[in-house]
């Protein structure tokens, strides 16, 4: 068991979430939002296409789903930043767009490293709906918890095995580093 964290004279247990391991923006337009975030000191980012072609087992509120997206990945530290661009839906990034604009959608949380599908199931056994899922690049599952009415905003979790090569992505921006 670990030692709880200590801020001033708090201490801090470690809860089942873990460490927040990545922050989503939503974006109409990804090239503009990868723009202001280099400017912000985030990047280079690397931009993928997300959809039937890459992503397998995909469902939307509980059924099979043939969504796209652009998807740009980058780090800050140890924080690994994400921006969304939906292409064709429906999907939970069309509905957020559509509910509220541009801007933070989503955090994944580390789940103190518990096996994925006891990560799902803990998730559903607090009473969390899963609202969208998938298999990216056939080794890396993602599911994303309908928390926004607890917290305002979604839960993701994922799953990236070790040994996982990042494919080359189809744009790096602003240049690869």
């Amino acid at each position: 068991m670990s030692t709880p964290r200590v801020i001033s004279d708090v201490a801090l247990d470690n809860s089942f979430q873990g460490d927040t391991i990545q922050t989503c923006i939503v974006s109409r337009d990804i090239h503009r939002t990868m723009a202001g975030m280099v400017k912000l000191g985030i990047g280079p980012w690397r931009l993928y296409e997300f959809g039937p072609e890459t992503v397998s087992d995909m469902t939307y509120m509980g059924r099979p789903a043939r969504y796209k997206m652009k998807l740009a990945l980058a780090f800050s530290g140890n924080m690994m930043w994400e921006i969304i661009e939906s292409v064709t839906g429906p999907n939970i990034y069309e509905d957020f767009l559509r509910d509220h604009g541009e801007g933070i959608h989503h955090v994944a949380q580390g789940c103190n490293n518990l096996p994925y599908a006891e990560r799902v199931a803990a998730y559903k056994a607090r009473g969390l709906q899963l609202i969208q899922s998938g298999t990216w690049a056939g080794r890396v599952p993602y599911a994303y918890f309908a928390s926004d009415g607890l917290i305002s905003t979604t839960i993701e979790i994922f799953d990236i095995p070790a040994d996982f090569v990042m494919p080359e992505p189809l744009e790096w921006y602003p240049a690869r580093p």
